[in-house]
């Protein structure tokens, strides 16, 4: 399970993106980005976020912590803005929470730092999980005191939004010719040998554990947990054994290096809550 907290102040709204997550301080006196169970894009966004946080974690992938965020519908009556309000009250009770990196540099302050190793394990492990949003125009990457963190993982695990098609999405493709570190020099063939072995069983039923019943999803609403999470075991080991498919054109990417891709300005995706951009040349201590 994860760690269970209790929200204690709501601080403030992170506008990136249409689920409107939230600043928020906890009991433990830890403070958490958190993802609203009652948000748009439903609880199989925080299933994928725990399930390929945790994933990424077991692999030794630089991911902050996760928690649950028990929180009381009272705390919304600070929040001047009605639709986020009426969100906070919406979800009551057991949400999602990532730890604050406070002071973290957005990807294109630091990009130059991912070396091919790392580089090359962070682009094989968005193709077995079929990561869609960590292109160069969304990086979802920063800098904390000089080592990668990756985040917010809600857009992959594609299938479980279609249970019918997800034998389709065995063997499909990563196009990974926009993906944001293309340009690393990843090392795809050591990652692959380093990982691939890592993920079985063993290590896929204990991260699906992570994930709340109430966030988990079958192809019906009457489907047990359990038999939900050895879906989403099933599905996983599945991928992997399909490496033939996705793998090789993996390594053809990172030998393309991403040439013809336009570079994003400076700051352009950079998260608001982080503020300005620091000078160039100014790097993080």
């Amino acid at each position: 399970m994860l760690p269970a907290v209790t929200a204690t102040r709501y601080v403030t709204p992170l506008r990136e993106g249409g689920s409107l997550p939230g600043l928020m301080e906890a009991d433990d006196l830890g403070t958490y980005v958190v993802k609203w169970r009652a948000a748009g894009q439903g609880v199989r966004v925080l299933a994928a976020e725990v399930v390929c946080g945790e994933l990424g974690r077991a692999l030794s992938l630089p991911v902050p912590a996760l928690v649950t965020v028990d929180v009381a519908p009272e705390l919304a009556v600070g929040e001047p803005d009605q639709e986020v309000q009426e969100l906070l009250r919406a979800s009551a009770g057991v949400n999602l929470g990532m730890d604050f990196l406070p002071g973290a540099l957005d990807f294109e302050a630091g990009a130059a730092g991912v070396d091919p190793e790392l580089a090359g394990r962070v682009l094989w492990f968005d193709a077995l999980i079929g990561n869609v949003d960590r292109s160069w125009r969304n990086p979802n990457m920063l800098f904390w005191h000089g080592r990668l963190q990756l985040i917010d993982h809600g857009a992959a695990l594609t299938f479980h939004h279609s249970w019918a098609g997800a034998p389709a999405a065995v063997a499909r493709p990563y196009d990974a010719a926009q993906h944001a570190l293309v340009e690393s020099a990843p090392d795809v063939r050591a990652a692959d040998a380093a990982l691939a072995p890592r993920v079985t069983r063993d290590l896929l039923v204990p991260v699906l554990d992570a994930v709340p019943d109430a966030w988990l999803e079958g192809p019906t609403g009457e489907e047990p947990a359990a038999r939900v999470r050895q879906r989403y075991v099933d599905q996983l080991l599945a991928r992997l054994a399909a490496r033939d498919a996705w793998l090789p054109g993996l390594v053809e990417a990172a030998a393309a290096g991403g040439a013809g891709r336009r570079a994003a300005p400076r700051g352009q995706n950079r998260p608001t809550w982080l503020g300005p951009p620091p000078p160039d040349g100014v790097t993080q201590r």
